[in-house]
């Protein structure tokens, strides 16, 4: 039962961590189309896709929405 649990909670987390990436690419500006779609795709490879954006790609844009 807590390995179903366990494996729940980390998809669900990874989940929650996708979509964060997905709307942090969707609100920046990486100075390309290409770029942003580039890091949209990488965002969207399951499990490793966000911890890769997370590393990388995250301080690379500029938000483009005021607060």
């Amino acid at each position: 039962m807590t390995q179903i649990i366990t494996i729940v909670a980390s998809g669900i987390f990874f989940l929650l961590l996708t979509w964060w990436a997905i709307f942090d690419v969707a609100y920046k500006d990486f100075g390309s189309f290409e770029k942003k779609l580039l890091w949209a795709f990488i965002v969207l490879i399951p499990f490793i896709g966000c911890i890769i954006y997370l590393i990388f790609g995250r301080k690379k844009g500029i938000k483009t929405f005021k607060d």
